[in-house]
C-alpha cells in the first residue's frame, strides 16, 4: 500500500475521532438539556454552554490533522512504509483520545445539566470544572500525537 495514502489516512483519523466523539457527546448533553428547558427555559444559558463543551475535541482533531498535513508530512524527505504505518498508528491513538474525551465529556455535561434545575443552577460551575478534567485527555491526545508525528518525521521538537 502507498505509504503516502496510509500516512494521510492516519492524519485524517484525528479529525474523524473528534467529529464522531463530539457528535455523540453533544447529542447526549443536548438531549438532557431539552428536558430541562421544557421544565424551565430560564436555564438556557447553562444548558447551551454545557451542551457545547464536547465540540472542542473536533477542533483538537482538526488542529492535529492540519498540522500533520501542512507541516509534518511535507517535511518528510523519504516517506517509507514504516513511517507511513507509524503515522496511521498515531492517528488511531489520536482518534481514540478525541473520541473518548468528547463522548465522556458529554456524559459529564449531561449529568450536570440534569441537576441544574434541582440545584437552581448552582451545579453549573462545578460541572464545567469536572468536564474540564475530561477535556484534558483531548488536549493531551493532540499534543502527544503531534509530538510523536514530529519524532517519526525526524523534525526538531
Amino acid at each position: 500500500m502507498d505509504p503516502n495514502f496510509v500516512a494521510t489516512l492516519g492524519l485524517a483519523l484525528g479529525l474523524a475521532g473528534g467529529l464522531a466523539g463530539s457528535s455523540i457527546g453533544t447529542a447526549r448533553a443536548a438531549s438532557a438539556g431539552l428536558a430541562v428547558l421544557a421544565e424551565d427555559p430560564g436555564y438556557f444559558r447553562q444548558v447551551i454552554i454545557l451542551s457545547a463543551l464536547p465540540m472542542t475535541q473536533t477542533f483538537y482533531g482538526l488542529i492535529f490533522t492540519l498540522l500533520g498535513l501542512t507541516v509534518v508530512l511535507p517535511s518528510v524527505h523519504t516517506l517509507t512504509d514504516i513511517k507511513g504505518w507509524a503515522f496511521l498508528g498515531i492517528g488511531i491513538a489520536v482518534f481514540c483520545a478525541e473520541f473518548a474525551s468528547a463522548w465522556m465529556q458529554g456524559e459529564v455535561c449531561m449529568a450536570g445539566i440534569v441537576e441544574v434545575p434541582r440545584t437552581k443552577g448552582a451545579i453549573w460551575v462545578h460541572t464545567m470544572i469536572l468536564a474540564s478534567y475530561v477535556e484534558l485527555f483531548g488536549i493531551l491526545g493532540l499534543v502527544f500525537g503531534y509530538l510523536l508525528l514530529t519524532m517519526v518525521a525526524g523534525l526538531p521538537v
